[in-house]
């Protein structure tokens, strides 16, 4: 049996989803790589593993740093796993690069170097935004690129967080808009 529900948050619906026991999914709705994969026959209610995401979710969105992980279970490539779990690891008010993490999977893997591109692969499709923090995740060149949710979500986001976004360059882009002021 498949399992969502929904909670409102600051930057939009967000659906979760479980297999009953664990939480297996959170996008905001009409990020990238949302999962249109849900099965029809899913079934919204509020399960304990979603109270649990929920409270998660209430104190984040509050700006305090929630010290725990709800009941996460993920399952994909050894490759994309492995990232995941190093974001799982990114302190709360703090950013690293892609260069960073691909420093770390190299490392872990017995490698001179693995490629940052691989590595903005692996956390654009990661299925737990927010709690698995990819939003914290800059360009080495101090670029606020890449984010599924969109880029003005990641702003907030690491605004609530209490970093300061000003320091950041933005990707290039057609919007005249900056979103970091």
């Amino acid at each position: 049996m498949f399992y969502t529900y929904y909670y409102t948050s600051p930057i939009g619906k967000i659906t979760l989803a479980s297999n009953g026991t664990h939480l297996t999914g959170l996008w905001i709705e009409g990020q990238k790589y949302f999962p249109s994969h849900l099965p029809a026959d899913k079934t919204t209610t509020l399960l304990s593993v979603f109270r649990q995401t929920q409270e998660w979710l209430d104190a984040y969105f509050k700006g305090e740093n929630p010290d725990y992980f709800p009941n996460i279970e993920l399952k994909d490539t050894p490759f994309r796993l492995a990232v995941w779990e190093i974001l799982k690891h990114i302190p709360y008010g703090e950013t690293v690069t892609y260069k960073d993490i691909a420093k770390e999977v190299a490392r872990q893997n017995n490698r001179q170097s693995m490629s940052a591109q691989a590595i903005g692969g692996a956390i654009g499709h990661n299925p737990v935004s927010i709690i698995i923090p990819c939003h914290r995740v800059i360009g080495s060149n101090g670029s606020l690129t890449g984010y599924a949710g969109g880029i003005e979500r990641k702003i907030t986001l690491l605004k609530l967080e209490g970093i300061d976004t000003g320091k950041f360059t933005l990707p290039p882009s057609k919007d005249t808009k900056n979103p970091l002021r």
